[in-house]
Protein backbone atom coordinates (compact mmCIF):
# COMPACT_ATOMS: atom_id res chain seq x y z
CA UNK A 1 0.00 0.00 0.00
CA UNK A 2 3.00 2.51 -0.23
CA UNK A 3 4.07 3.84 -3.49
CA UNK A 4 6.93 6.56 -3.77
CA UNK A 5 8.65 8.73 -6.78
CA UNK A 6 12.56 9.65 -6.33
CA UNK A 7 14.13 12.25 -7.71
CA UNK A 8 11.07 13.90 -9.85
CA UNK A 9 11.70 16.85 -11.50
CA UNK A 10 9.31 19.02 -9.89
CA UNK A 11 9.94 21.79 -7.43
CA UNK A 12 8.76 20.86 -3.65
CA UNK A 13 7.05 23.85 -3.01
CA UNK A 14 4.77 23.26 -6.36
CA UNK A 15 4.46 19.48 -5.36
CA UNK A 16 3.69 20.17 -1.76
CA UNK A 17 0.12 22.58 -2.72
CA UNK A 18 -1.35 19.66 -4.67
CA UNK A 19 -0.83 17.20 -1.68
CA UNK A 20 -2.69 19.26 0.44
CA UNK A 21 -5.25 18.72 -1.38
CA UNK A 22 -5.92 15.61 -1.63
CA UNK A 23 -4.13 14.24 1.79
CA UNK A 24 -6.41 12.57 3.93
CA UNK A 25 -8.98 11.95 1.24
CA UNK A 26 -10.67 8.53 -0.07
CA UNK A 27 -8.85 7.02 -2.86
CA UNK A 28 -11.96 7.64 -5.49
CA UNK A 29 -12.10 11.47 -4.27
CA UNK A 30 -8.83 11.80 -4.67
CA UNK A 31 -8.39 10.56 -7.90
CA UNK A 32 -11.70 12.81 -8.97
CA UNK A 33 -9.32 15.94 -7.44
CA UNK A 34 -6.21 15.17 -9.47
CA UNK A 35 -8.14 14.30 -12.45
CA UNK A 36 -9.36 18.50 -12.58
CA UNK A 37 -6.71 19.83 -11.46
CA UNK A 38 -4.25 21.24 -14.06
CA UNK A 39 -1.06 21.38 -12.69
CA UNK A 40 2.15 19.29 -13.71
CA UNK A 41 1.84 17.92 -10.35
CA UNK A 42 -1.37 16.66 -10.19
CA UNK A 43 -0.08 14.48 -13.03
CA UNK A 44 2.52 12.92 -11.21
CA UNK A 45 0.22 12.08 -8.14
CA UNK A 46 -1.98 10.83 -9.81
CA UNK A 47 0.20 8.10 -11.27
CA UNK A 48 1.61 7.63 -7.89
CA UNK A 49 -1.54 7.20 -6.81
CA UNK A 50 -2.54 4.68 -9.36
CA UNK A 51 0.91 2.44 -8.55
CA UNK A 52 -0.22 2.39 -4.80
CA UNK A 53 -3.85 1.38 -5.26
CA UNK A 54 -2.03 -1.12 -7.39
CA UNK A 55 0.05 -2.57 -5.09
CA UNK A 56 -2.67 -2.27 -2.04
CA UNK A 57 -4.78 -4.81 -4.90
CA UNK A 58 -1.74 -7.20 -5.89
CA UNK A 59 -0.09 -7.23 -2.71
CA UNK A 60 -2.43 -6.85 0.23
CA UNK A 61 -5.49 -8.36 -1.51
CA UNK A 62 -7.42 -5.86 -0.74
CA UNK A 63 -9.86 -3.21 -2.21
CA UNK A 64 -8.34 0.32 -3.19
CA UNK A 65 -11.38 2.14 -3.45
CA UNK A 66 -12.25 1.46 0.63
CA UNK A 67 -9.30 2.89 0.91
CA UNK A 68 -7.89 6.52 2.24
CA UNK A 69 -4.83 8.25 1.20
CA UNK A 70 -2.98 7.99 5.06
CA UNK A 71 0.32 9.97 4.46
CA UNK A 72 1.67 11.61 1.35
CA UNK A 73 5.23 13.17 2.14
CA UNK A 74 6.80 15.30 -0.04
CA UNK A 75 10.96 16.05 0.72
CA UNK A 76 13.09 18.15 -1.23
CA UNK A 77 16.48 16.15 -3.12
CA UNK A 78 19.60 16.89 -5.03
CA UNK A 79 18.69 20.24 -7.33
CA UNK A 80 20.66 20.87 -10.42
CA UNK A 81 22.67 23.53 -11.03
CA UNK A 82 22.32 25.36 -14.04
CA UNK A 83 23.44 29.39 -15.03
CA UNK A 84 21.90 31.86 -17.01
CA UNK A 85 24.31 34.26 -18.85
CA UNK A 86 24.49 37.90 -18.15
CA UNK A 87 26.27 41.09 -19.51
CA UNK A 88 30.41 40.86 -20.17
CA UNK A 89 30.85 37.64 -19.59
CA UNK A 90 29.07 36.56 -16.02
CA UNK A 91 26.50 33.67 -15.21
CA UNK A 92 23.82 34.47 -12.67
CA UNK A 93 23.56 30.93 -11.00
CA UNK A 94 20.02 28.55 -11.44
CA UNK A 95 19.09 26.06 -9.39
CA UNK A 96 16.82 23.62 -10.61
CA UNK A 97 14.85 21.47 -7.66
CA UNK A 98 13.67 18.00 -7.43
CA UNK A 99 11.41 16.18 -4.92
CA UNK A 100 11.00 12.54 -3.56
CA UNK A 101 7.40 11.97 -3.26
CA UNK A 102 5.89 9.34 -0.65
CA UNK A 103 2.39 7.96 -0.26
CA UNK A 104 0.89 5.31 1.67
CA UNK A 105 -2.77 4.22 1.72
CA UNK A 106 -4.55 2.61 4.94
CA UNK A 107 -7.71 1.51 5.83
CA UNK A 108 -10.36 4.43 6.51
CA UNK A 109 -11.37 4.66 10.17
CA UNK A 110 -15.29 6.16 9.86
CA UNK A 111 -16.45 2.93 11.22
CA UNK A 112 -14.67 3.38 14.47
CA UNK A 113 -15.27 6.89 14.91
CA UNK A 114 -18.70 6.40 15.12
CA UNK A 115 -19.16 4.15 17.61
CA UNK A 116 -16.92 6.17 19.85
CA UNK A 117 -19.04 8.45 21.87
CA UNK A 118 -18.93 10.98 24.34
CA UNK A 119 -19.56 10.94 28.24
CA UNK A 120 -22.52 13.42 29.19
CA UNK A 121 -22.22 14.46 32.73
CA UNK A 122 -26.21 14.41 34.25
CA UNK A 123 -27.46 17.25 36.78
CA UNK A 124 -30.35 16.41 39.34
CA UNK A 125 -33.66 18.28 38.93
CA UNK A 126 -32.87 20.13 42.20
CA UNK A 127 -29.30 20.93 41.32
CA UNK A 128 -31.24 22.37 37.84
CA UNK A 129 -33.79 24.26 40.16
CA UNK A 130 -31.64 26.27 42.78
CA UNK A 131 -28.97 27.12 40.00
CA UNK A 132 -32.52 28.83 37.69
CA UNK A 133 -33.46 31.05 40.65
CA UNK A 134 -30.23 32.30 41.71
CA UNK A 135 -29.42 33.33 38.25
CA UNK A 136 -33.08 35.38 38.08
CA UNK A 137 -32.28 36.90 41.18
CA UNK A 138 -29.22 37.93 40.19
CA UNK A 139 -30.39 39.25 36.71
CA UNK A 140 -32.81 41.27 38.56
CA UNK A 141 -30.10 43.28 40.96
CA UNK A 142 -27.55 43.70 37.42
CA UNK A 143 -30.95 45.56 35.95
CA UNK A 144 -31.78 47.28 38.83
CA UNK A 145 -28.10 48.91 39.84
CA UNK A 146 -27.21 49.74 35.49
CA UNK A 147 -30.47 51.57 35.26
CA UNK A 148 -30.13 53.80 38.49
CA UNK A 149 -26.18 54.63 37.14
CA UNK A 150 -28.12 55.60 33.94
CA UNK A 151 -30.23 57.47 35.10
CA UNK A 152 -28.21 59.73 36.99
CA UNK A 153 -26.37 61.86 35.00
CA UNK A 154 -22.98 63.56 36.11
CA UNK A 155 -22.03 66.74 34.28
CA UNK A 156 -18.20 67.05 33.05
CA UNK A 157 -16.83 70.79 33.80
CA UNK A 158 -17.15 72.77 30.11
CA UNK A 159 -13.55 72.84 29.11
CA UNK A 160 -11.84 76.08 28.96
CA UNK A 161 -11.00 78.02 25.53
CA UNK A 162 -7.89 79.28 24.68
CA UNK A 163 -7.83 82.84 25.15
CA UNK A 164 -7.61 84.84 22.30
CA UNK A 165 -4.40 86.79 20.82
CA UNK A 166 -4.41 90.36 21.26
CA UNK A 167 -2.73 91.88 17.78
CA UNK A 168 -1.45 94.97 18.02
CA UNK A 169 -1.04 97.84 14.80
CA UNK A 170 2.72 97.85 13.31
CA UNK A 171 3.39 101.80 13.23
CA UNK A 172 4.98 102.84 9.67
CA UNK A 173 8.18 104.43 9.18
CA UNK A 174 6.86 107.36 6.93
Amino acid sequence: MNASLKAIRIAPKKAQLVAKMIRGKSVPDAMYTLERTNKKAARLLEGLLRSAMANASHNEKQDPQMMMVKTLIVNKAQCYHRGVPMARGRVRPMRKFMSHIELTLGVSQQNTSQTAKKTVKKTTTSEKKSTSTKSKSETKKDTTTSTSKSSTSTKKPAAKKPAAKKTTPKKSDS
